[in-house]
């Protein structure tokens, strides 16, 4: 086979009942110039049967043969085999639209400074899913470019793993993947961040995400609120936080008392907190007084603004904003 174009990385594991229809839409793509690395991590279902005659029938089809190392070590391993200049991500759960590989490498070859590009996505089956998930679908869709999604990079994972496509150049400069307790693809996603790399992502839905019980978001402990938390934590700390002994927290509900806590953990005092609830404004909680942030002292320190609602966050960065105060700079959103 002639170098493809575009190497698609799959770690896969008991993928049987979706497998076939992923697989399907790969070979459906309008960019035919792909190699299909998959990683069979240990799988006992009809998996490898799959696989072995999907290797038969198509040549760009590679399987990797695993014992059952983790997904981060099958991620790695995958990655050491991908030949291509371009590498795109793939579950075997997942769906890609016809056209997602053709538009995402054309805006690569197009966009030389872009480091990643990703796509808007759509969960389904649509029937059982809950507001988060929904609202979390609207709200990456809605980062619709670097700006946006190194703004809200510490709200949440900006990217859905599967749907992004990357210069192959750029997971080896950082070492590839990680095992670090928390979310694989968040802490590539947040080294990418802070070596500079340049984000992007293309409006049209190209990208359709599974949900189904066993979906490793659903049922890994690396993607829990708490070990993103951490994750963001250890970030932030070598980071925006670099040096900082005190902060600011704007938001005196759980997602704010649940940052207090995390940060008294690594020695970070909160000096105020900044709420619009008349039933917190005047009250001390951990020892720090709860302001309006029309209150707050000029030489404040940074700040957190750990508001939960979407439409809290973008009320309070019109107010912050009318103060002078720099998103990135003076402050950072998180939950």
């Amino acid at each position: 086979m002639e170098q493809p174009r575009v190497s698609i990385l799959m770690p896969v594991r008991n993928e049987a009942p979706y497998l076939l229809a992923a697989l399907d839409s790969l070979y459906r793509q309008t960019l035919q110039e792909w190699e299909l690395v998959v990683v069979d991590d240990g799988s006992d279902d009809a998996t490898p049967l799959i696989l072995t005659e999907a290797s038969r029938r198509d040549p760009r089809v590679r399987v990797i043969r695993r014992e059952g190392g983790g997904l981060v070590a099958a991620l790695n391993a995958g990655l050491a085999s991908c030949r291509a200049p371009l590498l795109a991500r793939m579950d075997g759960d997942d769906i890609c639209h016809p056209r997602r590989l053709e538009l995402q490498a054309a805006y690569l070859d197009a966009n030389p400074d872009a480091g990643l590009v990703a796509c808007a996505f759509r969960h389904f089956p649509r029937s059982g899913l809950n507001r988060g998930m929904l609202a979390y679908e609207t709200w990456q869709n809605g980062l619709g470019g670097h700006s946006l999604i190194i703004r809200d990079l510490f709200v949440e994972s900006p990217f859905v793993h599967p749907s992004v496509m990357m210069r192959r150049v750029v997971p080896d400069m950082l070492g590839g993947y990680r095992d670090c307790g928390w979310a694989e693809d968040y802490d590539l996603w947040l080294r990418m961040a802070a070596a500079g790399v340049v984000f992007a992502r293309l409006p049209q839905q190209l990208f359709f995400w599974r949900d189904h019980p066993g979906r490793a978001t659903r049922t890994m402990d690396a993607y829990a609120i708490k070990a993103f938390r951490a994750c963001k934590s250890h970030f932030l700390r070598h980071g925006f936080l670099k040096g900082v002994s005190e902060v600011v927290i704007a938001g005196a509900g759980p997602e704010g008392r649940a940052w207090q806590r995390l940060l008294a953990a690594e020695g970070i005092r909160v000096t105020c907190w900044l709420d619009v609830d008349p039933a917190k404004l005047g009250r001390c909680l951990h020892g720090a007084p709860v302001i309006r942030t029309e209150e707050l002292a000029w030489e404040h320190g940074k700040m957190l603004v750990a508001i939960g609602l979407r439409k809290g966050r973008e009320e309070f960065r019109l107010t912050a904003r009318s103060l002078g105060l720099r998103e990135g700079f003076d402050f950072i959103c998180v939950s």
